[in-house]
């Protein structure tokens, strides 16, 4: 399982504000993980999601998309993949082991 940081983002829109775009994307997001084929994290500056790394491709593709469904000419996508195949690894998994570091 790998886990990706991606950030999606629109140029061009009308206002500042980009909270519109990115709840659209979220609920790309929800749609795949019901369909349990990915989980994610949304946080203020990016989202976090976890699956096999094909599905990954697939909803980042779709994730890019979104914006131009809405009108917008350019759209700006950063992706950071962690894809660690010696373990299973997890979102959670990983804050886990940090706090098991920083308690000592």
């Amino acid at each position: 399982m790998a886990i990706v940081d991606v950030t999606v983002i629109p140029l061009g829109t009308k206002t500042p504000s980009v909270s519109e775009y990115v709840a659209d994307i979220q609920q790309i997001l929800k749609n795949y993980e019901i369909q349990g084929k990915i989980n994610y994290q949304l946080t203020p500056m990016n989202t976090i999601i976890e699956g096999d790394l094909e599905t990954l491709f697939e909803v980042i593709k779709e994730i890019h998309e979104s914006p131009f469904n809405k009108g917008i000419q350019r759209v700006a996508t950063n992706i950071r993949i962690d894809d660690r195949r010696d373990k299973k690894t997890t979102m959670q998994g990983k804050l886990e082991s940090v706090q098991r570091h920083s308690r000592s």
